[in-house]
């Protein structure tokens, strides 16, 4: 996959609430299905495509551990996401602290022309 291909099926699998809450609950440990549907008012079944459509987007894995399918946070997809969101992050931040040092300049050059009036 590209990474423009990576980032749209990331974000896409992210923009439902219970795909980002079930990323919130895994976020402290992988879970089973199970698990995962106990505070939803939906299915597992329902649970289980929410899942799926994360593993499509490569947010979350399944292993097999005896008779349990734990699914676990892919830490390197969603790496990739906060990389890329912080370049835009840090461009924005560099323009604040511009904006910061002319506000500043200036409100020193107004202070002292206050200072210079009698």
């Amino acid at each position: 996959m590209t990474q423009s291909v990576e980032l749209d099926s990331a974000f896409m699998a992210l923009a439902d609430p219970v795909r980002r809450s079930i990323i919130a609950r895994l976020s402290r440990g992988p879970a089973t299905v199970n698990e995962l549907a106990e505070p939803f008012e939906i299915s597992k079944q329902a649970v289980s495509k929410h899942i799926q459509v994360l593993e499509q987007a490569e947010l979350v894995t399944r292993t097999r551990d005896a008779q349990r399918r734990p699914v676990h946070l892919n830490p390197a997809r969603l790496e990739a996401l906060t990389a890329w969101i912080d370049q835009y992050r840090l461009v924005r931040e560099e323009q604040f602290r511009g904006l910061d040092a002319v506000l500043q300049s200036s409100a020193g050059h107004n202070g002292a022309k206050a200072k210079e009036k009698p």
